[in-house]
């Protein structure tokens, strides 16, 4: 499927000036960056990891899912998203354009809250392959959510089952000696995120950095495909 990056790009800028004049989605760029500061008040720097596991796995959620679904079930209150496929812009074009606004203000917010949040990893590059990693993952969420949201209200209850089941995974690890079945839980995307914070800076392995990332990398690959999938479907249906 081809791909062109000037229409790509216009899309990024029609989102972008979208983004810009609705304040209320725009407020979640800043939630990563109070989230961090409001833990680092508290004292959480002396619990890391979990502390700012919990950072990255709400932002995740509050931010990446949530701004991404909404910029697609706008597009769907307005009746614009059919209109998109419509003109010579592929489903890639669209995706692309829309999902890259998402991924800069992410990756912004959560570079900010890092720095601020004080947090050194094992390992640089492990650390920001599973930002990126996770980024897209929950773009692809977004998306999702966003194909099955016929308003921005929608959208915005649309990500509470998300919160509860990806952000709320790590929590699931206390259940497991009594609950088994829990066991599940510690495959999710944000475990692994929880599980690659904890290994300490020496004394670790190769392959312990490359088992968390492959498996979000799995969730990352998986989703965004079931994502591109449900877009045309969705678009025929309609």
């Amino acid at each position: 499927m081809s791909i062109s990056l000037k229409r790509a790009q216009a899309i990024f800028v029609k989102d972008y000036k979208e983004f810009s004049r609705n304040y209320a989605l725009s407020i979640m760029l800043i939630f990563p960056i109070i989230l961090a500061l409001l833990l680092r008040a508290a004292g959480a720097t002396s619990s890391l990891p979990g502390s700012f596991a919990t950072v990255l796995n709400l932002s995740f959620v509050l931010l990446t899912c949530f701004a991404q679904a909404c910029l697609i079930a706008e597009e769907k209150e307005r009746n614009t998203l059919r209109s998109l496929m419509m003109t010579p812009a592929t489903t890639m074009d669209v995706l692309i354009g829309k999902s890259t606004l998402v991924f800069v203000m992410s990756a912004v917010a959560l570079a900010i809250a890092t720095y601020l949040f004080g947090y050194e990893p094992a390992r640089i590059w492990a650390f920001v392959a599973a930002i990126i990693l996770s980024i897209i993952l929950y773009t692809a969420v977004g998306t999702i959510c966003g194909l099955f949201s016929k308003t921005l209200l929608d959208a915005s209850l649309s990500i509470i089952p998300v919160t509860i089941v990806f952000s709320g995974a790590p929590w699931g690890a206390f259940l497991v000696d009594n609950y088994p079945i829990f066991k599940v839980l510690d495959y999710m995307p944000s475990s692994q995120i929880v599980h690659l914070l904890g290994i300490p800076h020496t004394g670790f392995t190769t392959g312990e950095l490359l088992k968390p990332l492959l498996i979000i990398l799995a969730w990352a690959v998986g989703l965004t495909i079931v994502s591109v999938i449900l877009y045309q479907r969705r678009l025929k249906d309609e």
